[in-house]
């Protein structure tokens, strides 16, 4: 069954963009980061979202990740379903922090409880059948709009989103060519979309 236990970023500076995610948010063991020059352009057909308990502590980790070199692609507001924003990382990888609570329950934390990882996909029921046979559960289905699996034992969860609805729930253009720069780590196999999983063991850590 897989499982993803890590993400593993291509970056140009591994130095750099592990400062910037130290600082940011606070995440050392899930992202791991590989030195490459990889050609990426536009959109990389990828989301990693950090869902937390309140709106202050969204507003704490996004204006960390703006002071560590983060741009703005939606800034933090109020929504139908909760609380949230957007920014790009210096790497380039896109990031929505976001809460479904509306009001604050107590102090501003810098507690993430779950990370996601949502992937566009083409055709969102072909690869919901691709991850089924892989070995994983389905737990949400919208028809062919979204798709989130149930938590395995890994640290980060996996969903599927129709590929121009995710660009523009970010903010960005929906075209992009050329690598993805995400390696999944806990599966060996390449997704309908070209997203690659690698065992673990064999994705280097930084």
């Amino acid at each position: 069954m897989a499982n993803i236990e890590t993400v593993t970023l291509d970056v140009a500076d591994p130095a750099a963009a592990k400062r910037f995610y130290s600082t940011a948010f606070g995440l050392d063991t899930q992202v791991r980061l590989r030195a490459s020059e990889a050609p990426a352009t536009g959109f990389r057909g990828f989301t990693l979202s950090l869902t937390v308990s309140q709106p202050s502590t969204v507003d704490s980790l996004v204006r960390s990740a703006l002071d560590a070199g983060a741009t703005t692609l939606k800034p933090a507001a109020k929504s139908l379903w909760g609380y949230g924003g957007v920014v790009r990382a210096p790497d380039g990888t896109i990031w929505k922090i976001a809460t479904s609570a509306k009001k604050d329950t107590g102090p501003a934390t810098r507690e993430i409880d779950d990370i996601v990882l949502l992937l566009g996909a083409t055709d969102v029921a072909a690869s919901k059948r691709f991850y089924v046979d892989q070995g994983l559960v389905v737990a949400k289905s919208f028809g062919r709009m979204y798709v989130e699996f149930a938590d395995g034992p890994g640290p980060i969860k996996l969903g599927l989103y129709r590929r121009r609805a995710l660009a523009k729930a970010t903010g960005v253009s929906p075209e992009g060519s050329g690598s993805h720069r995400i390696t999944i780590g806990g599966g060996t196999f390449t997704d309908p979309d070209g997203f690659a999983w690698e065992a673990t063991e064999s994705v280097p850590a930084f």
